[in-house]
C-alpha cells in the first residue's frame, strides 16, 4: 500500500468488535418485554416523503424518453450499491478499509439516496443489530408491525438524532460530520445534474433553452422515481426480511434469506446470513447466493481503492448452528 493511501480507520473500534462473534446481539433483553412506546409520524417528515412519491406522477405532462427510463434503472442500482456497500457494509460494519478520500466519496454517493447521513445511518443500524427484534430495535417488524418497521420509525421523531457515542470510529472525521449535518446536499446536487443531463440528451443541444425545456421528464423519472423505488428497496430489508423468506442459521431473531430480494438489493436479501455473521463484506455466503455488491467490492479491491476485505470464515459458513428448516 502506498503512503498516500492514508487508511481511514486502521482498527475497528473495540466497542463494536463484538460483531466478530457469530450472531452477536443484545440477548439479555427478554423477548417477552412489552414494546416501547413509539411516536407517530409527524407532518414535517411525512409531507415531504409523500410529496417525493407524488412528484413522479407529473411526468404524464411531459414527453418521457427512453433515456429517462434507462437513467431511472441505472440510478436505482448505482445508488443501491452505495447504500449497501457504503452505508451498510463499510460505515455500519467496517467490513473493509479504504482511504480517507474514498471514504468521503462513499458517504457522498450513498447520501444521494436521500436516506439521511452516513453517520446517522450507521449509528441506527448498529443499534438494530445490538437489539435485533427486541423492544429496543428501531424497526422490528415482529414487535412493531410492518408499517412501522418499513416507514414509521423514519417518519417519527424518535430516531431523528445521530448518536455519536455509537460511532466513535466515524465521528472523528470532520468531513463526515459535515456531510451528515448537510445530508440534503448530495441528493440536491444529483437532482440538478440529472436535470441538466436529461435536458442535454433529450434536446440534443447543451443550451439553456434545451435543458429547461427537456430536462423535466428526466428529473421526474430519472431522479425522483428511482429515489422512491430505492427507498422501498432499502426499507424492505428492515421489514420483509424479518418476516418472509427462509432462515439458514439460528440468530435469535427473525432475520430471513430471500434470493429474489437479494437480486433487487444487490445482495442484501441474504439477511439471515448477515445477522449470523456481520463482519464479512460478503452476505451471500455460498457461490450460488448472488451478491453483486460484494463482487463490486472485490473489483474495487483489485483496483487498490479498498483493501483488507473481510471474508466469511469456513467454520461460519458450515456452522452447525442452523435452524431446523435449514438442516
Amino acid at each position: 500500500m502506498t503512503s498516500h493511501q492514508a487508511v481511514a480507520d486502521k482498527n475497528i473500534s473495540s466497542e463494536h468488535s463484538s460483531e466478530d462473534a457469530v450472531g452477536s446481539r443484545d440477548d439479555h433483553f427478554v423477548k417477552g418485554h412489552l414494546p416501547e412506546e413509539r411516536s407517530m409520524p409527524i407532518p414535517v417528515r411525512t409531507v415531504p416523503f409523500v410529496l417525493v412519491h407524488l412528484i413522479p406522477l407529473l411526468a404524464v405532462f411531459t414527453d418521457v424518453s427512453l433515456f429517462d427510463w434507462a437513467l431511472c434503472f441505472s440510478l436505482y442500482f448505482i445508488r443501491m450499491f452505495f447504500v449497501t456497500a457504503g452505508y451498510h457494509r463499510y460505515f455500519s460494519h467496517r467490513t473493509f478499509k479504504t482511504s480517507r478520500i474514498f471514504q468521503f466519496l462513499l458517504a457522498f454517493c450513498a447520501e444521494t439516496s436521500a436516506q439521511k447521513g452516513a453517520l446517522w445511518w450507521a449509528a441506527h443500524h448498529r443499534t438494530h443489530h445490538k437489539h435485533s427484534d427486541t423492544p429496543r430495535d428501531p424497526h422490528s417488524m415482529k414487535i412493531y408491525g410492518f408499517w412501522y418497521s418499513h416507514l414509521g420509525w423514519i417518519l417519527g421523531p424518535d430516531y431523528d438524532d445521530t448518536e455519536y457515542k455509537l460511532i466513535p470510529d466515524l465521528v472523528k472525521y470532520p468531513e463526515l460530520r459535515w456531510l451528515d449535518k448537510y445530508f440534503l446536499i448530495p441528493p440536491i446536487a444529483l437532482g440538478f445534474l440529472v436535470f441538466v443531463l436529461g435536458g442535454w440528451v433529450n434536446s440534443g443541444s447543451f443550451t439553456f433553452e434545451g435543458i429547461v425545456t427537456h430536462g423535466w421528464s428526466t428529473l421526474l423519472i430519472g431522479f425522483f422515481l428511482s429515489t422512491v423505488i430505492l427507498y422501498h428497496g432499502t426499507f424492505s430489508i428492515n421489514s420483509l426480511m424479518h418476516k418472509f423468506g427462509k432462515p439458514r442459521y439460528d440468530t435469535g431473531d427473525e432475520s430471513r434469506n430471500s434470493w429474489w430480494l437479494a437480486i433487487l438489493t444487490l445482495g442484501e436479501g441474504w439477511h439471515n446470513n448477515h445477522h449470523y455473521y456481520q463482519s464479512a463484506a460478503r452476505q451471500g455466503f455460498f457461490w450460488w447466493e448472488v451478491d453483486i455488491s460484494y463482487y463490486v467490492i472485490r473489483l474495487l479491491g483489485a483496483l487498490g481503492l479498498v483493501w483488507d476485505i473481510r471474508e466469511v470464515p469456513h467454520h461460519v459458513q458450515y456452522s452447525e448452528k442452523k435452524t431446523l428448516s435449514a438442516s
